[in-house]
């Protein structure tokens, strides 16, 4: 077995370039017995020659298996400190109308982040009063459109929404229940652009200047504060940042309770999933469990009862689902220079390496978190298996940027070609939602697939579409 020196420390070289690493693959995926990937029962072959690529597959199974998953991890783990738990799907990470549906049909309450996305829950048929509204600069205009549909709760992110909110609730006669999203100050172990609880950023209002705030909403008979929300970052593995943030808001929650009632207490989302074999993820019903004893001791020290407590999975729930394919189109290996590295290196001569780029179809249109964070991502050939030893590749995209990687390492069988599918895991979250039509290249459509059918759940785009924006296009 001969190590690439080009590859990351965390990068294993596979004893089987096929392997479906079961901790990033959703649950649905499988090789058949010729060696051809399989989602939901589809093929990929089948897959590709229908709908083209490339191509976001949903596993609908999966998706909804680990929605029920997580409502029930947290119901059982809070039900045992004497509370309940309302568990919001963070739409932020994918949501279109049918995703929407299946959150609901599985308990879920659902959070938006514009007016955009509340057009979709709403059309969906998402009761309202089941929905909450995030964002640090609602315009006047989705305050009031929330409003008006009756939306279960706003989060307020700033001391101008409050009397924003307060003047659309009064306008249209309502009692609006409302929250307060707090900068706990915890600082989560995750990339920096993620991380959302640091006192130099734009979310949330600082912990001291909480009770300012509070008294403000309280004095607004149109608004019904509900309590403290947090949200310490994303792509967060361990439970220990929960914990601190859940016993740092609690201790502001028992003061507040000196002033009214205040029943929630929201510890936002942020669990994070394996992207790469290399990435250990706890059991989400132990991260429940931990936080449920966080928040059971810290009431009882304060002697105040337990709230009703909210989380918000996303990513969670929706990015393991996802399975992207592609279809190979060049491939070229790149000789690098390694500084350090002796002359007599397995993987190369004279102190030099190779790296096989592989290039397909997409990029940074559909995927722009590796432009973004450095993510990291897996990949397999999805078309057939193969018994070629390993090659370290770089997956590219087909942009005009030097930084349009799809995935940064992986081993690949060395036989990889032009034609072969290739399919990239976990990106059921932020690769569709963050999709753009960099080089005029049409977004992807989005296909669920579920015991053996496939069927399109968001419409790709053509060159048609795109060309239908621009006013200079003369039409018939």
């Amino acid at each position: 077995m001969t190590m690439n020196p080009l590859a990351p420390e965390w990068l294993a070289h596979p004893t089987d370039a096929n392997a479906l690493a079961e901790t990033v693959w959703s649950a649905g995926a499988r090789r058949d017995p010729s060696g051809e990937l399989v989602i939901g029962g589809v093929s990929a072959g089948e897959l590709a020659s229908r709908f083209g690529t490339p191509l976001y597959v949903l596993d609908e199974a999966d998706a909804r298996g680990r929605a029920a998953r997580v409502k029930s991890a947290f119901d059982d783990a809070f039900a045992g400190i004497g509370t309940s738990v309302k568990v919001y799907y963070a739409g932020k990470a994918f949501l279109s109308t049918e995703v929407a549906r299946w959150m609901s049909a599985e308990g879920l309450y659902i959070d938006v982040a514009s007016g955009g996305e509340l057009a979709v829950a709403l059309a969906a048929g998402t009761d309202a009063g089941r929905l909450g509204f995030h964002g640090n600069n609602k315009s006047r205009a989705e305050i009031d459109r929330a409003v008006a549909a009756g939306i279960g709760t706003i989060v307020l992110d700033s001391w101008i929404e409050i009397e924003r909110v307060a003047q659309a609730a009064e306008r249209h006669g309502v009692h609006q229940a409302v929250r307060l999203r707090v900068n706990s100050g915890v600082h989560a172990h995750t990339h920096e652009y993620l991380a959302t609880a640091r006192e130099d950023q734009k979310f949330g209002i600082p912990l001291t200047d909480v009770p300012a705030h509070v008294e403000r909403i309280r004095s607004f008979a149109s608004l019904d504060f509900r309590g403290l929300h947090s949200h310490i970052g994303s792509q967060i593995f361990g439970a220990d940042g929960f914990l601190e943030a859940a016993d740092r808001l609690l201790s502001v929650h028992a003061a507040l309770l000196e002033g009214g009632e205040v029943p929630e207490l929201n510890l936002g989302g942020g669990f994070g999933i394996a992207y790469t074999a290399a990435d250990q993820v706890n059991p989400i019903e132990t991260i429940a469990g931990a936080m449920a004893d966080a928040v059971g001791a810290a009431a009882v020290r304060l002697g105040i009862p337990v709230p009703v407590i909210a989380i918000e999975p996303g990513r969670w729930i929706i990015g393991p689902a996802g399975t992207t394919l592609y279809e190979v189109g060049t491939i070229k290996d790149v000789t690098v220079a390694l500084e350090g590295v002796s002359a007599g290196s397995t993987s190369g001569s004279g102190g030099s390496a190779v790296r096989k780029y592989v290039s397909v179809d997409g990029g940074m249109s559909d995927n722009a978190r590796p432009a973004l964070y450095a993510a990291d991502y897996s990949a397999r050939i999805a078309n057939r298996s193969s018994t070629a030893d390993a090659a370290l590749v770089r997956v590219a995209g087909k942009h005009c940027e030097s930084g349009d990687l799809v995935v940064l390492a992986e081993y690949l069988p060395r036989d990889v070609e032009p034609g072969d599918l290739l399919a990239v895991p976990a990106t059921g979250a932020y690769c569709w939602s963050l999709a753009s039509n960099y080089n005029y290249l049409g977004r992807p459509p989005v296909v669920a697939v579920n015991n053996g059918e496939a069927r399109v759940i968001v419409r790709g785009e053509t060159e048609e579409d795109l060309l239908a924006r621009d006013t200079g296009v003369t039409r018939a």
